[in-house]
């Protein structure tokens, strides 16, 4: 009895039934991505460590812009 899946097990999922599920999630991801780097540069002047946020916010996918717009927002108002 073999209790996990391998590569060969891949070939059979059809991928087409689960893409209605992955395209709106990549999206709503994406979406969220664009706004908080659009944010972070309209208000460059005012945050603080533009460039490590912006690293966060690419390359934490989907948490990394809700970190900006929870935490990262705050910078500006404290000063």
């Amino acid at each position: 009895m073999e209790l996990h899946y391998g590569w060969n097990e891949l070939k059979d999922i059809d991928f087409m039934s689960i893409l209605p599920i992955i395209l709106p999630v990549i999206a709503i991801g994406m979406i969220l991505v664009l706004i908080a780097l659009i944010d972070l540069y309209r208000n460059r002047k005012t945050r603080k460590n533009v460039l490590l946020w912006t690293l966060i916010i690419i390359f934490a996918n989907t948490i990394g812009p809700i970190l900006y717009f929870v935490i990262g927002r705050k910078d500006s108002e404290r000063v």
